[in-house]
């Protein structure tokens, strides 16, 4: 479902976004819609990103070597 909004915004920024539409043969609505669409899209992205990073961070990773002395041998006391 699809609300209005309404903006305040700066003459001169309203003046060069209506040329910008135009430019694009698009509505300025149209290009505010795509560019918060894309903003809550990448934060989106970002957070999922993040979640499945950390969850990587916490299983650890195993990097393949081996370890071939015992604990006791590696913290030899003298």
């Amino acid at each position: 479902m699809k609300q209005n909004i309404t903006l305040s915004l700066d003459r001169v920024i309203i003046k060069k976004a209506k040329v910008l539409a135009a430019k694009k043969e698009a509505s300025v609505t149209k290009l505010l819609a795509e560019q918060l669409t894309r903003i809550v899209s990448e934060d989106d992205q970002y957070a999922s990103s993040k979640r499945r990073a950390l969850a990587r961070l916490r299983k650890g990773f195993h990097l393949g070597g081996r370890i071939l002395a015992k604990r006791e041998e590696l913290h030899e006391r003298r």
